[in-house]
């Protein structure tokens, strides 16, 4: 139990877990080290009560065949943060669809937007940010649903947003690193990423990070018809979009799990993908940095 966030991030930078540490909130240092209560004797700690931020805050939850994964993910973001749930669903033909309506039903918090088909990561993300846009939000997080990104986290990413624009959840930054994952999926990771900072240089660490806190404004003045990514090197795009617009990015470790049912949709054409993009964004940086005065350079 510690008593900010600062210390927090100072402990997981150094390299503690983030499911074992709690952040003090709402009540004295003891009452919340007495009430903070664990769901098994090596899981996550869980605190008393969810955090409660002043921003409007909503959480985008694309879904493709996680109908194993849903349920228990929205008990387990209820459990760490009072936000809004979006599930933005492409018409799973495992029933995802129908029991994401069954969970809208039951809470308040839940929405859900159903998509016709499954086209792609970055348009399913497009349509839930442009939700969210049309309805006030404040700070919107993307994040998957099949507990690779911690529950736990999420608070800090939100505390975080409140000195960048955009938060990443990284792997690649002092305390980050990835559980249970096969040698493949390592290397593809770590040479995705190698790739991309050939390009763009090493100011992030991790460019193909999908845990992330978008703050409104950075989003609102995002050109929607100009992004075209479909697969995984949509968060490439995304974070060079936002950086090229100026706007403030911070990265903050997190430690990325495997999956806990279904399968990867990291495919071929996903990679193919990314190396054929990555280039033309590097191109178009070119010609920004050419067309911007001498004073902006």
């Amino acid at each position: 139990m510690v008593p900010s966030f600062e210390l927090a991030e100072a402990l997981i930078a150094g390299g503690a877990d983030s499911a074992r540490i709690a952040i003090q909130h709402g009540e004295s240092l003891h009452d919340a080290d007495r009430r903070c209560a664990q769901i098994t004797p090596d899981g996550p700690l869980v605190p008393s009560v969810p955090f409660r931020f002043d921003d409007d805050i909503v959480i985008v939850l694309p879904t493709y065949n996680e109908r194993q994964n849903l349920e228990a993910m929205i008990a387990a973001i209820g459990q760490y943060i009072v936000a809004d749930i979006l599930i933005v669903d492409d018409n799973s033909p495992d029933g995802t669809g129908r029991l994401a309506d069954q969970l809208r039903q039951q809470h308040p918090h839940v929405h859900v937007l159903h998509r016709k088909r499954k086209e792609g990561l970055g348009p399913a993300y497009v349509a839930g940010f442009q939700w969210a846009l049309t309805r006030g939000y404040q700070l919107i997080i993307e994040m998957d649903c099949d507990f690779s990104h911690a529950p736990w986290d999420v608070p800090r990413l939100v505390y975080r947003s409140h000195v960048a624009d955009l938060v990443i959840g990284s792997r690649y930054v002092p305390g980050g690193g990835t559980q249970n994952w096969d040698r493949r999926r390592c290397l593809v990771s770590r040479l995705g990423n190698h790739y991309v900072n050939l390009f763009f240089g090493t100011d992030i660490r991790d460019w193909t990070g999908g845990f992330r806190c978008y703050r409104r404004d950075v989003l609102a003045q995002m050109d929607w018809a100009g992004v075209k990514a479909k697969g995984y090197v949509f968060q490439v795009e995304m974070a060079w979009r936002v950086r090229e617009s100026g706007a403030v990015i911070s990265e903050m470790p997190i430690r990325f799990s495997e999956r806990r049912h279904g399968r990867s949709k990291l495919g071929w054409q996903s990679i193919l993908e990314a190396m054929t993009r990555v280039p033309k964004m590097y191109v178009r940086s070119l010609l920004n940095s050419r067309l911007k005065p001498p004073s902006q350079r």
